[in-house]
C-alpha cells in the first residue's frame, strides 16, 4: 500500500494542475447534481417495538387528529387577555396546512395567559426546514401587533433549530492561526484549511444527493461537517509537516510529496478508515436518526480522506519550496535544519521515557479523575426546558410552568379501549404525582385520557410516573405522548450504548491487529481511547448538568445530557482518537523496525510527532469549540465534549500516557506469536520478514 500511495502521491506531485482540474471538475459536478436531484434533510424518530411506538400507532388507527405533530402557541400580556383576539388567533391557526384540531383556549387563573394547543394530523417531520415555524408566527402576528407577547411551544417549533452559520468559520479562522504558528508558512498553513474545504464541498454534496435516497436527520450534515472539517484539516497536515521534513533533507518537492504521501498518507488511510469502521456503530442504535449520522458523517469523511492523499500532493508540487518558511528557503535547506539541541518535545518526550511509572500513573489519575463524575450522567432528549431563555420556545416553557404547573409542559397521553375507561379514571386521580386528569374523550371503541404531572418532563419523578402507570394499569392502557416517547427513547439509547461500545472497540482492536501486526499495541490502544471518551463524558457531565457549568456555555441552567449525544460522542471520538494514536505508533514502529530500540523508539517517535500531533489536536479543538457556539442543545453540546476528548487525549493521553506505558512494555509491545503472523496479511505496517523475525525475538 505504501509504494501505491507513494506512486499516487508522485504522480499528483509531478502533474498537479491535472489533479486540481479534476478536483475541481469533480467538486462543480457533486455541487450541480446535488442541486438538481438532490433531497431535502428529513428526521425520522420512529423506534419500532418500544411502548411509545404501539401506542402512537392506536392513536394513529383511532385518533388521527390526535397521531400528529403538536404545537402551543402561549399568549401572554400584563392584562387579560380579551376573548375576540384568541377566537381571531384560533381561526387563523385552523387554516394553517396539516392542522387537524385546535384546542379552545386555556386562560390562566389571572387571565393574563391563554395557551392554545395545536394539534396535526401529519408527523412533524412533514415540515421542511422552517416551515411549520413560519406559518405559526404569520398567524400569531396580529396578537403580537395587539401588544400581546406570543411564544411558541411544543413538537414543531421545538424540532426546529436555525443553524447559527458561524460554527464553520469561527474553526476555518481558528485553524489558520495555529497552522501558521505550527508550520511557519502562510502557503503552508493555506493547504490543508483549502483541501479540507474541497473535500467537505464534495462530501456535503453527496449527503444532499443520499437525502433524496433515504432519511437524513437535519442535524447530520452539521455534525458530519464539524467532524469532516476537523479530520480534514488534520489529515492535511500530517501530509504537509512530513512533506516539509522531506524538503529540509534536501529532497525535490516532487520526491517529498511522494515519500509524505507514502508514509504519513498510510496513516492517513488508516487512521481515516479507522473512522469510518467506528461509524458503522450507530447503526446498532436501532434509531434511523443515528443510521443517518452514520453515512452523512462517513460521506464526508471518506470525501476530505481522499481528497488528502491525492489533492494535498498535488498542492505541495504546485507549491513548491514556498512551504518552507522564508528565512529556510533564502538559505541552504539542510543547513538551517540543523539544530544546536534537542527540542522542547524531544527534551518531555526523554523525561518520560526516564519516569514511566511515575507518569503512567499521573496521566491515569487525571483520566479518571475527570470521568468520575459521568457515574452521575443522566440523560433525556433535548427539549425546550434546556434552550437559552432567548429561544421562543423557551420563553413558551417558563410561562406555561409558571401560569398552570411545570406538569403542564409535559402531559402524559393514554390510549385505551373505551371497556377500561371507568377502571383507570378512577384509578389515575389516586397515583402519586397526577396533579389533573382531563375528561375521557371516546370514538367507537377506543378512548383517550390526557394528565398532567405534578413535574416537569426532565425531572425523574416524571419517569417513573410513566413507568409506574404501565406497570399498575389494566392490560391494554397504553402510555404514551412525547414525556414517555422521551423516557423510551433515552432507555432504548442506555441498552444499545454496550453494544456500540462492543462493536466498535472490537473491530478497532482487530483493524489495528491487522495494520500494525501488534496484538498489544491494538488492545493498549482500546484501552486509552475508552478512557479518553470517559473523561469528556465526565466533562459534559459537568457542564451541562451544573447551573455554572452550562452558564458558561450560554445556557441558563443545568440538566440532563441529550440522549443523542452519548453514542454519538463514543463512535466518533473513538475513531478520531485512533488518529492521533496511528499517527504516533506509525513513526514510533518506523524507528523500531530500523533499529530494534524498543524505548529509544518511543522517544524519538514521540519527539518527532508531538508537535504535528499538538497542532492537529489544537485545531481539531478550535473547530469543535466552534461548533459549540451553535443554538442546537445537541449539536453545542457534541461540540464541548469532542473539543474535551481531543484536549485530553492529544495531551494526557499521546504525550504522557502512551509513552509511559510503551517505555514501560518495551519489547512487549510488538509482541506477536507465530501463529497469529502466519494467518495476518501484509500490509503497508507490516515489517519485512528480517525486520518481523527481530521483532518476534
Amino acid at each position: 500500500m505504501a509504494r501505491l500511495l507513494g506512486r499516487l502521491g508522485g504522480a499528483s506531485a509531478a502533474h498537479p494542475w491535472r489533479t486540481l482540474l479534476a478536483w475541481l471538475l469533480a467538486l462543480v459536478a457533486a455541487v450541480g447534481v446535488a442541486g438538481v436531484a438532490g433531497g431535502d434533510t428529513h428526521d425520522d424518530y420512529s423506534i419500532p417495538g418500544i411502548p411509545f411506538q404501539v401506542g402512537t400507532a392506536y392513536l394513529a388507527d383511532h385518533f388521527p387528529e390526535l397521531s400528529g405533530a403538536s404545537a402551543r402557541v402561549v399568549v401572554h400580556g400584563d392584562q387579560a387577555v380579551p376573548e375576540p383576539l384568541l377566537t381571531e388567533l384560533a381561526a387563523r391557526l385552523k387554516q394553517l396546512r396539516g392542522v387537524a384540531m385546535v384546542a379552545p383556549p386555556r386562560l390562566s387563573a389571572d387571565g393574563d395567559t391563554a395557551l392554545i394547543a395545536v394539534g396535526y394530523r401529519i408527523p412533524v417531520t412533514d415540515f421542511a426546514g422552517s416551515e411549520g415555524v413560519d406559518a405559526l408566527r404569520a398567524a400569531v402576528g396580529p396578537a403580537e401587533k395587539a401588544g400581546f407577547t406570543v411564544a411558541l411551544g411544543g413538537e414543531v417549533p421545538e424540532n426546529f433549530s436555525a443553524p447559527s452559520g458561524s460554527a464553520e468559520a469561527v474553526g476555518v479562522i481558528a485553524a489558520l492561526i495555529i497552522l501558521v504558528a505550527a508550520l511557519g508558512s502562510l502557503v503552508a498553513a493555506g493547504l490543508p484549511i483549502l483541501v479540507a474545504l474541497m473535500g467537505l464541498g464534495v462530501g456535503t454534496s453527496l449527503i444532499t444527493l443520499l437525502a433524496a435516497l433515504t432519511d437524513v436527520s437535519s442535524t447530520a450534515p452539521t455534525i458530519a461537517s464539524m467532524v469532516g472539517l476537523g479530520v480534514g484539516i488534520d489529515y492535511a497536515l500530517f501530509l504537509v509537516s512530513r512533506h516539509v521534513e522531506g524538503l529540509r533533507r534536501g529532497l525535490s518537492p516532487r520526491e517529498a510529496a511522494a515519500e509524505a504521501t507514502a508514509t504519513a498518507g498510510s496513516s492517513v488511510l488508516v487512521a481515516g478508515l479507522t473512522v469510518l469502521v467506528s461509524l458503522f456503530g450507530l447503526n446498532l442504535s436501532t434509531l434511523p436518526v443515528y443510521a443517518s449520522f452514520a453515512y452523512a458523517t462517513f460521506a464526508t469523511v471518506g470525501a476530505v480522506m481522499i481528497a488528502s492523499i491525492t489533492l494535498v500532493p498535488a498542492m505541495l508540487g504546485l507549491a513548491g519550496r514556498r512551504v518552507l518558511p522564508r528565512r529556510e528557503r533564502a538559505g541552504d535547506p539542510v543547513s538551517t535544519a540543523v539544530r544546536t539541541g534537542p527540542t522542547r518535545t524531544e527534551r518531555w518526550a526523554r523525561w518520560v521515557g526516564a519516569r514511566p511509572i511515575r507518569s503512567a500513573l499521573a496521566a491515569l489519575v487525571v483520566l479518571l479523575a475527570l470521568a468520575a463524575p459521568m457515574l452521575g450522567m443522566r440523560t433525556w432528549p433535548q427539549d425546550a426546558g434546556s434552550q437559552p431563555e432567548s429561544n421562543t420556545t423557551r420563553v413558551a416553557y417558563d410561562l406555561v410552568a409558571e401560569e398552570y404547573g411545570p406538569g403542564a409542559n409535559g402531559p402524559i397521553v393514554i390510549a385505551l379501549p373505551a371497556a377500561l375507561v371507568p377502571a383507570v379514571t378512577a384509578a389515575l386521580p389516586g397515583q402519586a404525582g397526577v396533579q389533573a386528569v382531563a375528561p375521557p374523550l371516546v370514538k367507537g371503541e377506543a378512548a383517550v385520557i390526557t394528565l398532567e404531572p405534578t413535574t416537569g418532563p426532565q425531572d425523574e419523578r416524571t419517569t417513573d410516573l410513566v413507568r409506574r402507570l404501565r406497570a399498575e394499569l389494566p392490560e391494554g392502557v397504553m402510555v404514551t405522548g412525547n414525556v414517555a416517547g422521551f423516557g423510551d427513547i433515552s432507555d432504548r439509547l442506555a441498552e444499545r450504548l454496550w453494544i456500540v461500545v462492543a462493536f466498535v472497540v472490537g473491530l478497532s482492536l482487530l483493524l489495528l491487529t491487522v495494520l500494525f501486526r501488534a496484538p498489544v499495541v491494538a488492545l493498549k490502544a482500546a484501552v486509552m481511547n475508552l478512557l479518553s471518551v470517559a473523561a469528556a463524558y465526565g466533562v459534559i457531565t459537568v457542564v451541562f448538568q451544573t447551573d455554572a457549568g452550562a452558564r458558561l456555555v450560554g445556557l441558563p441552567h443545568g440538566g440532563p445530557i441529550s440522549s443523542w449525544v452519548p453514542i454519538l460522542m463514543f463512535t466518533v471520538l473513538f475513531g478520531l482518537s485512533m488518529d492521533y494514536e496511528v499517527f504516533l505508533l506509525s513513526r514510533i514502529r518506523e524507528d523500531w523496525l530500523a533499529t530494534g530500540d524498543a524505548r529509544g523508539s518511543v522517544v524519538r517517535g514521540l519527539a518527532a510527532t508531538g508537535k504535528v500531533i499538538t497542532s492537529a489536536a489544537a485545531i481539531m479543538v478550535a473547530v469543535f469549540v466552534g461548533f459549540a457556539l451553535d443554538p442546537d442543545v445537541t449539536v453545542k453540546t457534541t461540540g464541548v465534549g469532542m473539543a474535551a476528548a481531543v484536549l485530553i487525549d492529544a495531551t494526557v493521553v499521546r504525550m504522557v500516557l502512551v509513552p509511559a506505558t510503551m517505555a514501560l512494555l518495551g519489547r512487549a509491545n510488538w509482541w506477536l506469536p507465530g501463529w497469529l503472523d502466519r494467518l495476518l496479511p501484509a500490509t503497508a505496517h507490516a515489517a519485512p520478514a528480517p525486520e518481523r523475525e527481530l521483532v518476534r525475538r
